[in-house]
C-alpha cells in the first residue's frame, strides 16, 4: 500500500448565450473537428503495410508524451525494480527485439516494475514495461521475448500514439462542445474518449500477437513459446480470481484487465508460429530460470507485505491483524480483507489531514461529510487518538452496516479503517471487527528489520522427487501446490523430471 495522495480536483464552467449563437458554435465545433480530423489523416504504416489514422502526435511528440508519463507510472507501479542486473537483462533483451523491426527511428526504454501484478504494457515513444510479477510468471527467455515482442508491436502499430491521439481528439471535442451548449455532442465526445483510452481493440491485440511473433522469430526465439505463455497467464488469471473468491472472473485480473481473454490469442499465435520454419529457434530455459533466481514474490516490502492475517508495513512502521476467515488483499491504494462469506469487508488506507485537529472532525468533516453517521465515539488506539462512527447504507446487494474508524498517526497523517458487514451478520462480526481496529499498532525497529520479502529460488529436481516434496518447502501461503504448478506452468497431475529446474517460493 503505497503512501497517499491527495486527489485531484476539477471545475466545471458554463456559457451563456443565445440559441443563435450556440448554433453557430456547434458549427463552429463541427468544422474545428473536421479540419482536426483531416489534419489527422490517413497513411500506411510500414510495420503492418496497413492504412491507419496517423493521429496529431509527430513522433518526436510521442516521445515527448512517453517521457512525461514515465514517472507516474513508475510512481503508481511501485517504482523500478531495485535489482540492475534484472534491469540490463530486459533493457538488452527488449533492445535486440527492437533492432528486428527494422524501423530504426524510435528509441526504446525497457522497464521492469517493481510489482507483483501480471502486466506488460506500452507508452508513446517506445517506453515498455514488464513487471517482475510476469518475470516470475515466465519460464523461459522466449516466453519473456514474446511479452517484450508484443508490446513492441503495440508501438510500431502506433497503437500507443492512435489511442492517445485520438483519446485526446475526443477530449477536445467534448470541452469545445460543452463550453459552447452543446450538450449531447460534448457526452457523445466524452464518450469515445473513455472508449478509446479503456484498453486494446480485439483487433490490435492480434495485430501485436502477429509483429511480436514475427520479432521473437527474427531474433531466433520460438514463437510457440508466446502462446504457452498466453496461456500460462490465463491459468495464473484463474487461480488470482480463485484466491479472491471470485472464481470465474479470471478477465478482471492483472494483465487480462488490459488485454482481451486468451482464447482466440492462443489460437492465432500457435497457428502463426507454426506457420514458420523451426530451424534455430531456441527457448532459453535453464538460462532464464537461473536470471531470475532471487528475484522478490509477492508484495513487496516497501509497500507492505501480507503474512496470513496480518498486514505489516515496514517503510511506515505498522502493522495489524484482521479476523480468522478472512482473506487480505494488497491493492495499489488500499489494504482489502474479504470475509468467507463474502459479504464482510475490511478496508484501510491512508490519507492527508488536511488540517483536522482531532479524529472526530475528520471523520466527520473530511472522511464523511455527507454520511448520516450515528454513534459518534473517541478512541484511543496504540495510545494514538481515533473516533469511529456507524451508517446504514445501501447498495445493489441490498443494505449493508458500515462502521468507520479514523486514527490519527501523525499530525499530518490519518490511518482509516472501512468495516462493512450484511445487518444480519453485524453483530456476530461486531468484536472481530473491534479487535482488528484495536490491533493496528506502531513496528519496533527490530520488528521492521526483520519483515523481509518473500523470493523465488530455482532449484534442480533429484530423483524421486514430487511436486509435494517442494511444496513442503514453501511458506505458509494458499493454495501453495495450485501456485507452485501456475509458477512452473505444469498442469494438474503431471509429474516432475529429474534434472528438471523448478522456481519454488522461499521466505527472504
Amino acid at each position: 500500500m503505497p503512501a497517499a495522495t491527495p486527489a485531484a480536483t476539477s471545475a466545471a464552467a458554463t456559457v451563456a448565450g443565445t440559441a443563435g449563437k450556440r448554433r453557430a458554435g456547434r458549427a463552429r465545433i463541427a468544422g474545428l473537428l473536421t479540419a482536426l480530423l483531416l489534419l489527422a489523416g490517413c497513411a500506411v504504416n510500414p510495420a503492418t503495410g496497413q492504412r491507419q489514422f496517423t493521429g496529431l502526435l509527430s513522433p518526436d511528440q510521442e516521445r515527448q508524451l512517453g517521457a512525461e508519463q514515465h514517472p507516474q507510472i513508475l510512481a503508481e507501479m511501485g517504482g523500478a525494480y531495485e535489482d540492475t542486473s534484472v534491469q540490463a537483462y530486459v533493457e538488452g533483451l527488449g533492445q535486440r527485439l527492437a533492432a528486428s523491426t527494422g524501423l530504426p527511428g524510435t528509441r526504446y526504454t525497457f522497464t521492469v516494475l517493481d510489482s507483483e501484478v501480471v502486466n506488460a504494457f506500452a507508452l508513446p515513444g517506445g517506453y515498455v514495461y514488464v513487471t517482475r510479477g510476469l518475470m516470475a510468471l515466465a519460464n523461459n527467455e522466449a516466453q519473456l521475448a514474446g511479452v517484450l515482442g508484443h508490446e513492441i508491436g503495440h508501438v510500431t502499430a502506433r497503437h500507443t500514439a492512435e489511442r492517445y491521439s485520438q483519446g485526446t481528439l475526443a477530449q477536445v471535442g467534448a470541452v469545445l462542445a460543452g463550453a459552447l451548449g452543446g450538450q449531447q455532442l460534448g457526452q457523445a465526445a466524452a464518450a469515445g474518449a473513455q472508449l478509446v483510452m479503456a484498453g486494446w481493440s480485439r483487433d490490435q491485440e492480434l495485430e501485436a500477437d502477429g509483429l511480436g511473433i514475427r520479432y521473437m522469430a527474427a531474433t531466433g526465439y520460438d514463437p510457440l513459446e508466446m502462446a504457452a505463455f498466453l496461456d500460462a497467464m490465463g491459468a495464473h488469471a484463474r487461480l488470482e480470481a480463485t484466491l479472491a473468491g471470485r472464481p470465474g472472473a479470471a478477465d478482471s485480473f492483472s494483465y487480462l484487465q488490459t488485454h482481451p481473454p486468451t482464447g482466440q490469442r492462443v489460437e492465432r499465435a500457435t497457428e502463426a508460429a507454426g506457420s514458420r520454419p523451426p530451424a534455430g529457434w531456441t527457448t532459453d530455459r535453464d538460462a532464464y530460470l537461473r536470471r531470475i533466481d532471487g528475484i522478490v514474490y509477492g508484495d513487496s516490502p516497501k509497500n507492505g507485505v501480507v503474512r496470513g492475517r496480518v498486514f505489516l508495513h515496514p517503510a511506515l512502521g505498522f502493522r495489524f491483524e484482521v479476523p480468522e476467515g478472512f482473506r487480505l488483499l494488497n491493492g495499489q491504494t488500499q489494504v482489502t480483507a474479504v470475509g468467507p462469506d463474502q459479504r464482510s469487508l475490511i478496508t484501510f488506507d491512508g490519507a492527508p489531514a488536511q488540517g483536522a485537529p482531532d479524529p472526530a472532525a475528520y471523520l466527520t468533516g473530511v472522511w464523511a461529510p455527507r454520511v448520516p453517521l450515528s454513534g459518534l465515539e473517541s478512541l484511543s488506539i496504540d495510545g494514538r487518538p481515533a473516533a469511529t462512527a456507524v451508517a446504514r447504507a445501501d447498495t445493489d446487494a441490498g443494505p449493508v452496516d458500515v462502521r468507520f474508524v479514523a486514527l490519527r498517526f501523525d499530525p499530518r497523517t490519518y490511518y482509516r479503517f472501512l468495516f462493512v458487514s450484511a445487518p444480519d451478520a453485524t453483530a456476530r462480526l461486531s468484536a472481530d471487527y473491534r479487535r482488528t481496529a484495536y490491533s493496528f499498532r506502531a513496528l519496533g525497529a527490530d520488528e521492521r528489520a526483520q519483515i523481509r520479502p518473500r523470493r523465488l529460488r530455482v532449484v534442480t529436481v533429484a530423483p524421486g522427487q514430487t511436486v509435494a516434496d517442494f511444496v513442503r518447502r514453501m511458506p505458509d501461503i494458499d493454495h501453495a501446490e495450485e501456485r507452485f504448478r501456475v509458477l512452473n506452468n505444469l498442469p494438474a497431475g503431471a509429474p516432475l523430471q529429474p534434472g528438471q529446474l523448478v522456481k519454488i517460493v522461499t521466505e527472504g
